[in-house]
């Protein structure tokens, strides 16, 4: 497989479609992004969407937030997936290099993804990139 991994400049059916089909096969619950939010995502300057082509296919997505705070200029790591045809050949390690890259460019000094325990698979990719296990509680409030 050649991968190639493209920063999404703009919204397109295509990008809609692309993750309408791949975000469920990360969580299920996930409702996939109608134009406008997807095109207030491509506009935001601290995000960057990633989509990892296989020939004209995209099989692949991962987002990059920036972000500063007193203490970092940090990444976080969002909504890693590979389609599952495609899973096994190097693609997710394709677009967290990419997200690094991004993050090293942008000036941070940390790059943060989580993970759920049941995805064994890219938790052993994330670690083998050299990605710390970390001992904290992550919390969460909705607000919908």
């Amino acid at each position: 497989m050649a991968v190639r991994i493209e920063v999404a400049e703009q919204p397109s059916k295509e990008l809609e479609a692309a993750l309408a089909e791949l975000l469920p096969q990360l969580n299920p619950a996930i409702v996939s992004p109608d134009a406008a939010r997807l095109a207030k995502l491509i506009t935001d300057p601290a995000v960057k969407l990633l989509v990892a082509r296989d020939g004209d296919s995209i099989v692949g997505t991962a987002t990059v937030i920036v972000y500063t705070s007193p203490a970092w200029t940090k990444a976080r790591i969002e909504d890693v997936v590979v389609d599952q045809s495609a899973r096994g050949q190097g693609v997710g390690r394709a677009l967290v290099d990419a997200c690094v890259e991004i993050a090293r460019e942008r000036g941070c000094t940390i790059v943060e993804l989580q993970s759920k325990r049941s995805r064994v698979e890219a938790n052993r990719l994330y670690q083998d990139m050299g990605f710390e296990l970390r001992d904290s509680n992550f919390y969460r409030l909705p607000l919908r």
